[in-house]
């Protein structure tokens, strides 16, 4: 009777959520950040090609869960050198000053079904604003797959000053797209504890 209850409990837990996981390494060569922008009413991508990401994400437990996130801002890429050369610059990432961006979550609810929704503080060339990402959750080959994209204004950040602060030439608004792969961390094994009576091997 107790093995059927136990069945049965396992059984109506959520779909990826039968054997709670907690999610504590992110694999960096699997994982993507990218973005979209829209110059002259143009769609243009992006990414970033190094970046740090600390995550613990049990799906089970979302109000447990912590993360944070450091992007190094000279490994942006749009495949010009010329756009390059000015994104990095003063009037926009002056990453001589500011080499990173870093993201901190305060708080992540479950949405329902596999969606999440991740909130916390992004400082960009050192002004900071609260942040709002929903991402989907799912399982692939025992890795998490936690992928989304939240609005991000750059001017709330003075990226894209001067003559570059005209949005009708480059968007306000840029989407940030996310995906990591996270794994979870192996399991440590059991100290092993003498039977009572039992005696050290190699002792009469």
């Amino acid at each position: 009777m107790r093995l059927f209850i136990l069945l049965l409990s396992v059984t109506l837990l959520p779909a990826g959520q039968a054997l709670a996981t907690q999610f504590d390494r992110i694999l960096p060569a699997q994982s993507q950040i990218g973005f979209v922008s829209r110059q002259m009413g143009v769609p243009v991508d992006g990414q970033f090609r190094r970046f740090n990401a600390q995550v613990a994400f049990d799906p089970s437990r979302p109000e447990a869960a912590q993360a944070t996130l450091e992007v190094d801002l000279a490994s942006f890429d749009m495949g010009s050198r010329e756009v390059y050369d000015e994104v990095v610059s003063r009037n926009w990432f002056d990453v001589r000053q500011f080499p990173t961006a870093r993201f901190v979550a305060t708080g992540l609810r479950h949405l329902g079904g596999d969606r999440y929704e991740v909130r916390g503080q992004m400082t960009l060339k050192g002004r900071t604003r609260e942040v709002t990402a929903p991402f989907a959750y799912r399982l692939q080959g025992g890795n998490a797959i936690l992928e989304g994209a939240f609005p991000l204004r750059r001017l709330d950040y003075g990226i894209g000053t001067g003559p570059w602060g005209d949005t009708g030439v480059v968007a306000d608004e840029v989407q940030v797209r996310f995906r990591f792969v996270a794994t979870a961390a192996p399991a440590a094994a059991p100290a092993h504890t003498p039977a009572p009576g039992s005696r050290p091997a190699g002792r009469p």
